[in-house]
């Protein structure tokens, strides 16, 4: 379990991470409470005012999102890698529990019903990402606990009919705040503050083991069930994408605009009357969008209603026609993976951006090629993936990277273009050849700006990083925050260097004999006043650098395969 701490340009960070490790080496359960000083200390950017009586309403929103709707139930949370390590321990079959979810991580999560959570991690990120917001959860939880229980106007058995102008006189906190806060609860508002009243948050988690063959094993197991599915995979060359799963599909199948007349009903049917509005803008040119990524966007929530639900199996019976195969995870950690093979897709159902005809794209029959695309993972486990896939893989012709980013010069909804990486796992700054630059996004991307030749920092979790470390950083001309670049470019070095990655070097991946291409969409702005993804979401605006980024990977591997088999019939 022990890890040795980089030295971080924060102390304080330094500080809370050591605390952490200490406290799980325990055998028994950790008290968070026993975090939540060291953790208020870290004067993370995430949690400005941990240490204020007043309430974090963004920390506690973003917690929230990461924690699955039952944690208010919950008193003990149990961490492990693969289901044989939680039998190990006493916990036989949790995968037979109640599975539960969260909005805003993908990570197996089950409970008994009886206050017990059980969560699978795949890498020291994860222990590094749900203490964290466990303790942010806890601090703010404590403090709504007090207030209400100093309000002389709340009664918890009299709670009906509760609105925004109620919560905010209870909580001390705008309007704006209250809302955000029923809107995440919805209809079990009532029963959630009625839980809050009645007691105080205290947590216990316990780690059932944290050794690094554990994390190994875990991969190991993902893996085995893709080459089960698909063996193809050992003898085909490959090019590697992390980003999410839906814009590559939807962009290779076409079936959102092989069925837009269904979903331009549920649009102008609907009662998400904010999705009208954008839908008629876009008809009268007052949004300069493309059609193309609003119909992406609209899908999603058409297949969530009840006329379009039958057309989720319907798609994945699509994609799998045009050599799209989705291969969920199994025993272990949740990233999604689609294996794509370039000779069945179908040339006039691609999204037209992508080629200028349907006979430029012809050549792509001819393709032994395969495209393996992952559900983006969290910090180290990108390492563990990539390393296992370069493993087994016999070639692996290009590495393309797609994801989430905080941005400390520029604003939501722009592109990132990095060609240096401060990687605050191995202490290494990496330089590499960015196989993209402003001029490959910038013709698909309206809302936004593309920032190319930037330096971005892998910072080791969203709550480890606080002003001191951003002020350091910026004054290097770092500006781009992220969390898996420079894991996947330790495993970027091991796959092209005849040893292990180093620690604390300068590590120069120039010359590289494939493809390196790291795009991130801003989705915070942390200078601003504590605004994160805690305090509002991306909606439509976000779809848009995520379409642009992902045509541009797309455009970028189909250009190198078109030159491949020209090397080929020479």
């Amino acid at each position: 379990m022990e890890r040795t701490v980089p030295k971080s340009a924060s102390d304080e960070i330094d500080l809370y991470i050591r605390t952490i490790y200490s406290l799980l080496r325990s055998t028994t359960d950790v008290q968070i409470r026993s975090l939540e000083e060291v953790h208020a200390g870290m004067n993370s950017s995430l949690h400005i005012e941990a240490r204020q009586e007043k309430l974090d309403t963004s920390a506690f929103i973003y917690a929230t999102l990461r924690l699955p709707s039952c944690i208010s139930a919950v008193n003990t949370i149990v961490l492990g890698q693969s289901s044989l390590v939680f039998s190990r321990h006493g916990y036989q079959d949790v995968v037979s529990w109640q599975q539960v979810y969260t909005k805003a991580r993908r990570r197996p999560t089950y409970y008994d019903k009886n206050g017990t959570l059980a969560v699978f991690i795949a890498s020291q990120s994860d222990i590094e990402d749900v203490v964290p917001v466990l303790t942010a959860f806890q601090i703010e939880w404590n403090k709504i606990h007090g207030f209400l229980n100093r309000d002389s106007d709340f009664d918890a058995d009299q709670l009906t009919n509760i609105d925004a102008v109620k919560l905010a006189k209870w909580l001390d906190i705008s309007l704006d705040d209250a809302s955000r806060l029923i809107t995440i609860w919805g209809k079990e508002t009532s029963a959630i503050l009625s839980q809050i009243a009645n007691r105080r948050c205290n947590f216990k988690v316990r780690l059932l083991s944290g050794s690094l063959s554990e994390y190994w094993r875990a991969t190991r197991i993902w893996y085995d069930n893709i080459e089960k599915y698909q063996p193809k995979l050992l003898d085909r060359p490959v090019y590697f994408v992390s980003s999410n799963t839906h814009s590559i599909p939807n962009l290779l199948s076409g079936f959102a605009l092989a069925n837009k007349q269904p979903i331009i009903k549920y649009i102008e049917e609907c009662a998400d009357k904010t999705l009208q509005t954008e839908w008629k803008d876009l008809q009268a040119s007052i949004t300069p969008s493309s059609l193309e990524n609003f119909l992406y966007y609209a899908l999603k929530k058409f297949q969530q209603s009840e006329e379009g639900k039958a057309y989720l199996s319907q798609q994945y019976a699509d994609e799998i026609k045009f050599g799209i195969v989705r291969v969920p995870s199994e025993h272990s950690f949740d990233v999604e993976t689609q294996v794509i093979e370039l000779n069945k897709l179908n040339p006039s159902r691609l999204d037209p951006r992508l080629f200028a005809s349907k006979e430029d794209a012809e050549f792509l029959k001819q393709s032994n090629a395969l495209i393996l695309n992952i559900d983006y993972p969290l910090g180290l486990g990108a390492y563990n993936i990539l390393v296992k896939l370069a493993e087994h893989i016999s070639e692996i012709l290009g590495v393309y990277i797609m994801g989430k980013a905080a941005t400390l010069n520029g604003v939501r909804g722009d592109v990132m273009i990095p060609n240096v990486i401060q990687d605050e796992h191995s202490q290494n700054t990496y330089l590499f050849q960015n196989a993209f630059s402003a001029a490959d996004v910038m013709p698909y991307l309206v809302f936004g700006s593309v920032l190319d030749n930037q330096k971005a920092l892998t910072v080791l979790g969203t709550f480890l990083q606080n002003a001191r470390l951003m002020d350091v950083m910026y004054r290097e001309g770092y500006t781009d925050i992220e969390m898996e670049a420079g894991p996947y470019l330790s495993a970027i070095f091991e796959m092209s260097r005849p040893k292990r990655h180093p620690v604390n070097e300068i590590a120069n991946l120039q010359g590289v004999s494939f493809d390196i291409g790291i795009l991130h969409y801003a989705s915070d702005t942390p200078l601003s006043k504590g605004k994160n993804l805690g305090a509002g979401t991306m909606s439509y605006e976000g779809v848009d650098s995520t379409y642009a980024s992902s045509l541009a990977i797309l455009r970028r591997i189909f250009n190198q395969e078109r030159k491949r088999l020209l090397t080929l019939t020479k």
